[in-house]
C-alpha cells in the first residue's frame, strides 16, 4: 500500500464553532491569520461594546483557522498554544484536524506555492481585495497526503532548517545590538562639539504625492521609479524587489542623489517615524513616496556619518518622540529636523567611528544574507517533498 494517498481538506477537517457571546465591557484576546500560510499572529482585543461583533468564534491550539476573506492571499494556519483561547470574528472558519494528519503538517502544505495556486482559483468576487472562498470551496482542495510517520519525518527536516535560521536570526540580532550601544556611545559622547543637521544637510524634503491610477510596477519611459515607504525594513534594509513606477511627476521633483539619505517622515507605527536609509546606487535618480524625506548632504563623507549617527537608538527615540500629531499618523517637521544637533568630532575620530560602525553592518548583512538564502532553501526542499520530487531520505542527510 502506498504512503502517500490522494485526499481533500475536507477529507481531514471538521468545522467547528465554538460561539461565544460578546459581552460590553469584557476584552476578548484576538488571533489574526496570516498570508501565504505564515500561521496565526497577534490582533487588537475585542471589546464588547466597541467592537461591532455580538458573537466571536473561540480558537483553540491545533484548529485550522480560515480567513475567507481576501482569500487570494492564502490565509490559512494552524493554531499553536499560545493562540489557544483567542478569539475570531464570523469572516472566519476554524477546523478541528483528522488523527490521519498532523496540524503541523498541514501548516507546513499552507506555506506551498502549490496550495497558494489553489486558494487564487478558487476565491470568488469581482474585486481582488474583497474576493472570498466559501467552506466547500476550501474543503475542497486536493493534495497528497503522506503516513503519518513520513509526515513527522517531514516536519523534522523542515524544523531542522527552521532552526537554523532562528540561530541566524538570533547571530544578526545580538551584532546589531553591539552596534546600537556602539552608535549611542558615540552620540552621547561627551563633546561641545555640534552641528545642527541642516547645516550638513542644506536639502530637506518630502516626496510628491501622486494617484493610484498613476502608479505602476512596470517600468516605462514615462514614469519616475519611487523608492516607497513600503520597500523600507524596519531592520534598516531596503527591499527593491518591488519598485513603484509613477508618471505625471513634477519635473521639479526631488530625486536621491549620491550624497543622499532617506528617512521615514510620517507613520502609523512612531518608532518607525525617523528610521534612516542609504539608498542603494540602483535607486539614484528616483524619488521617494510623500512619507519619506530625502537628506541631501553637503558630501558622501558626511553622508556616512549621518547615517551612522542618526540611526543611534538614542536619536532614533529623540525622533520619534518629536514627530507632531497625539493620534494617528505622527509627522516629522521639516524645521525641526534642521535644528536637530549632531555630534561634530574632529575628521579622523568621525572615519574612525564610521569604519567600525561599517564593519558590524557588513556583518550583519552577511548573516541576514545567510538566513536569507536558508529560506530559499526551506521553501524549495518544502515544495519538493510535498510533491515528491525530493526523497525524504536524502532531505534527512542533508539537513
Amino acid at each position: 500500500m502506498s504512503e502517500w494517498k490522494q485526499v481533500t481538506l475536507g477529507d481531514l477537517l471538521s468545522r467547528v464553532r465554538r460561539k461565544v457571546a460578546v459581552e460590553d465591557g469584557v476584552s476578548y484576546p484576538a488571533a489574526s491569520v496570516q498570508m501565504y500560510g505564515r500561521g496565526l499572529g497577534e490582533k487588537e482585543p475585542f471589546v464588547g461594546g466597541v467592537s461591532k461583533y455580538t458573537t466571536l468564534n473561540k480558537v483553540r491550539a491545533n484548529d485550522v483557522v480560515l480567513r475567507t476573506i481576501t482569500a487570494f492571499e492564502a490565509p490559512a494556519g494552524v493554531a499553536r498554544a499560545e493562540h489557544d483561547g483567542t478569539h475570531v470574528s464570523g469572516v472566519f472558519i476554524t477546523y478541528e484536524v483528522d488523527q490521519k494528519a498532523l496540524p503541523e503538517f498541514l501548516g507546513l502544505y499552507f506555506q506551498t506555492p502549490a496550495f497558494w495556486e489553489e486558494m487564487q482559483n478558487r476565491a470568488s468576487g469581482t474585486v481582488l481585495r474583497r474576493k472570498t472562498i466559501s467552506d466547500m470551496s476550501f474543503r475542497a482542495i486536493p493534495f497528497a497526503l503522506p503516513s503519518l510517520p513520513i509526515q513527522e519525518r517531514i516536519i523534522g527536516v523542515i524544523g531542522a532548517v527552521d532552526d537554523q535560521i532562528t540561530a541566524l536570526d538570533n547571530e544578526a540580532e545580538a551584532a546589531a545590538r553591539v552596534r546600537g550601544g556602539l552608535l549611542d556611545e558615540f552620540s552621547s559622547a561627551a563633546s561641545s562639539d555640534t552641528k545642527p543637521l541642516g547645516e550638513l544637510c542644506p536639502v530637506i524634503g518630502s516626496g510628491p504625492s501622486w494617484a493610484a491610477k498613476d502608479e505602476s510596477s512596470v517600468p516605462s519611459e514615462e514614469a519616475w521609479t519611487v523608492l516607497k515607504i513600503t520597500n523600507t525594513r524596519p531592520d534598516g534594509s531596503i527591499d527593491l524587489s518591488e519598485l513603484a513606477y509613477v508618471v505625471g511627476l513634477s519635473t521639479r521633483t526631488k530625486a536621491i542623489g549620491p550624497t543622499s539619505l532617506v528617512m521615514i517622515r510620517t507613520n502609523g507605527n512612531r518608532k518607525r517615524i525617523g528610521n534612516v536609509y542609504l539608498p542603494p546606487e540602483k535607486v539614484h535618480g528616483a524619488a521617494v513616496s510623500a512619507f519619506q524625506f530625502t537628506l541631501d548632504a553637503v558630501d558622501v563623507e558626511t553622508r556616512d556619518y549621518l547615517y551612522l549617527v542618526l540611526r543611534s537608538p538614542r536619536i532614533q527615540h529623540q525622533l520619534s518622540e518629536s514627530a507632531s500629531g497625539s493620534t494617528g499618523l505622527g509627522n516629522l517637521a521639516v524645521r525641526w529636523l534642521k535644528t536637530l544637533e549632531i555630534p561634530w568630532p574632529e575628521i579622523e575620530m568621525r572615519k574612525l567611528q564610521v569604519e567600525s560602525v561599517q564593519a558590524i553592518d557588513a556583518e550583519v548583512a552577511a548573516i541576514r544574507a545567510e538566513a536569507d538564502h536558508l529560506r530559499n532553501v526551506r521553501a524549495g526542499l518544502l515544495s519538493g517533498l510535498l510533491d515528491r520530487t525530493i526523497e525524504i531520505e536524502s532531505a534527512e542527510l542533508e539537513a
